[in-house]
């Protein structure tokens, strides 16, 4: 490994060894970048690593809000604009309990070169709070959100910071957030959210469009490997808006998707969510609140498994998309031993480092690395931007089509990265490093700040 990348790597351990997803994520991407610091010396002059490292800047503030029994609570809310050097920061809002500083870092860092994998001009940024919106009414979210955008919006704009939704931010959170918004602007700035309703600026498909688009790049890996998608079985986990969107790709490819996860087990339909009836249902249990992936085993008569994760399971591809760091070693020896060829990774960070770097050396399995999976999310709301900038209104076959070209690139660039520095057919190392050398590139010409 490079010098400068190891003595960077071990700087961001012991300054924040109480943050082991953020430092988990700095390993990974830097640990691929050696080649290509070789090649530019002139980065470690300016300290360009290092800088890349630490958000420009990140800030906490206090949500207080009411119950719906009058009683008064106090969360802590979070944004980070980790990198702007390609354009105004972008990244979404996650309401879960587990959230601190080092997932909203963590999380911004990614965001950085999944975003600049799309080609389109898009910082990176994260935030969200330690708020739970599991089991609350509609009208305590609505007063949370109401709070956190009172905190939040001095600091962000459509040419300054653009958030959008993340896990617990979907729809309803992203109008709450926006009515309050515009009501504090006392201006119509559509372009400061994105996964807007499309009544009001909205762009279509941006629910499935994360799922879509790793179907899309699953897709271009198939090809890569002369396959084909048709018959093909999926593992996924989650029931959110991304497997949802992957079921509904999958089913219309002819692939089929036959495990769902949930906080309380997962089940396995052998027949797959591959009806109307089954992928609609999905969105059911999302908006039930009671977050229980066994209500759908109970409808449709399939197996349950509490307590348990789907990848010991005998399939042709695995894509875990519920959340980080799902898949650890012992899931990984699972998936090892059933001589699963496609392990495609579509949620942020969703394997440990021991367990990727154990997968990525197995013979004849093809790892495929979130930041360019699950890209086609922040594709689609940079697409929604441009329409709100425009006031313009794309049908959804121009979304899709632009979606399903922006996800065939960035296969295509981070094979060619892998390529030009030697290291094969590596989808990881090339995504790092396609992402990092348009970045590196604008931070460089820019001067040392």
């Amino acid at each position: 490994m490079n010098a400068y990348v190891e003595r960077v790597i071990e700087n961001v351990k012991a300054k924040h060894a109480s943050e082991p997803e953020f430092v988990q994520t700095i390993e990974e991407v830097l640990s691929s970048l050696s080649p290509v610091i070789d090649k530019h010396p002139e980065y470690e002059k300016v300290d360009l690593l290092g800088r890349i490292v630490e958000p420009e800047r990140m800030f906490t503030f206090r949500v207080v809000w009411m119950d719906d029994n009058g009683n008064y609570h106090t969360n802590t809310g979070y944004r980070c604009q980790f990198n702007g050097a390609i354009g105004p920061y972008k990244g979404g809002l996650r309401f879960q309990k587990n959230v601190y500083p080092g997932i909203i870092k963590f999380l911004g860092f990614e965001q950085i070169f999944k975003n600049a994998l799309t080609g389109l001009p898009i910082g990176g940024g994260k935030g969200g709070s330690d708020f739970d919106p599991t089991g609350k009414s509609d009208a305590e979210i609505m007063r949370f959100c109401q709070s956190f955008m009172t905190a939040l919006y001095r600091y962000i704009g459509p040419d300054v910071d653009v958030p959008a939704g993340d896990m617990g931010v979907g729809g309803r959170e992203i109008g709450f957030l926006f009515g309050q918004y515009r009501r504090l602007k006392g201006a119509w700035e559509n372009g400061v959210l994105t996964g807007k309703g499309q009544t009001y600026g909205g762009s279509v498909i941006r629910p499935e469009a994360t799922g879509y688009g790793a179907v899309y790049y699953l897709n271009e890996v198939l090809k890569h490997e002369h396959d084909d998608i048709k018959g093909k079985t999926i593992a996924c986990s989650g029931f959110g808006n991304v497997t949802w969107g992957i079921c509904k790709k999958a089913m219309q490819l002819g692939a089929k998707v036959v495990t769902l996860s949930g906080p309380d087990g997962y089940i396995y339909d052998p027949e797959g969510v591959a009806t109307e009836e089954k992928v609609n249902y999905l969105l059911e249990m999302r908006a039930s609140n009671r977050n229980r992936v066994q209500d759908y085993s109970d409808k449709f008569g399939c197996e349950f498994f509490p307590g348990e994760k789907p990848w010991g399971r005998k399939v042709d591809i695995i894509m875990p998309s519920a959340m980080q760091n799902d898949v650890r070693m012992e899931s990984a020896e699972k998936i090892a031993a059933n001589h699963i060829k496609y392990y495609i990774e579509v949620a942020n960070m969703p394997t440990t480092n021991d367990a990727l770097d154990f997968l990525r050396h197995q013979d004849g399995m093809i790892v495929a690395p979130s930041k360019a999976v699950n890209a086609g999310g922040v594709g689609v709301s940079a697409l929604e931007m441009a329409q709100n900038s425009e006031r313009l209104v794309w049908t959804a076959d121009e979304v899709d089509n632009q979606l399903h070209r922006m996800m065939e690139t960035i296969h295509r660039v981070s094979a060619e990265a892998a390529e030009e520095y030697g290291l094969g057919y590596d989808l990881v190392a090339g995504a790092n490093i396609a992402g990092f050398k348009k970045v590196a590139t604008a931070m460089y010409e820019q001067g040392a700040f």
